[in-house]
């Protein structure tokens, strides 16, 4: 019978290295919903406009981006809509597919979004050009890996 591989605890710097990414996540989701609040918006719809302000996205890759369900995607964007920050379109390389895109008020709204996420923002702010492209490309092997 083989042995169960060693569980490796982490050390005192990597526990707190994981605090500290726990506590700059929840401090971004706080400001973010603050900012959708300002445009009385939900922390889901704000999130799927600002990734519409990106492309347009079909439902299902929606729902894969926002790690939830195409059902719910649904009534994200039927909300959208209905405000006029977002339609539907026909997918221009499948026209059976429909596709979310942001509206000029959308794409208007998520820039104000952007904006208003003070939190990451300020910080960065204080930091060198060289930290801040080493800060990016640490999250960016983190995310890799």
């Amino acid at each position: 019978m083989a042995t169960p591989p060693k569980t490796h605890r982490p050390d005192a710097l990597t526990m707190e290295v994981v605090e500290l990414i726990g506590d700059v996540v929840a401090r971004f989701y706080a400001d973010y919903e603050e900012a959708a609040g300002e445009h009385a918006l939900t922390g889901p719809q704000a999130r799927l406009l600002s990734l519409l302000s990106v492309e347009p996205l079909p439902m299902r890759k929606l729902a894969h981006k926002l790690k939830c369900e195409p059902s719910n995607v649904t009534g994200i964007v039927d909300r959208l809509e209905s405000r006029g920050l977002v339609e539907r379109r026909p997918d221009p390389a499948d026209r059976r597919v429909k596709v979310a895109a942001a509206t000029e008020e959308g794409l208007s709204v998520a820039r104000d979004l952007r904006e208003g996420l003070h939190f990451a923002r300020e910080p960065l702010a204080g930091l060198s050009a060289e930290e801040r492209s080493s800060l990016r490309d640490l999250l960016r092997r983190m995310l890799a890996g």
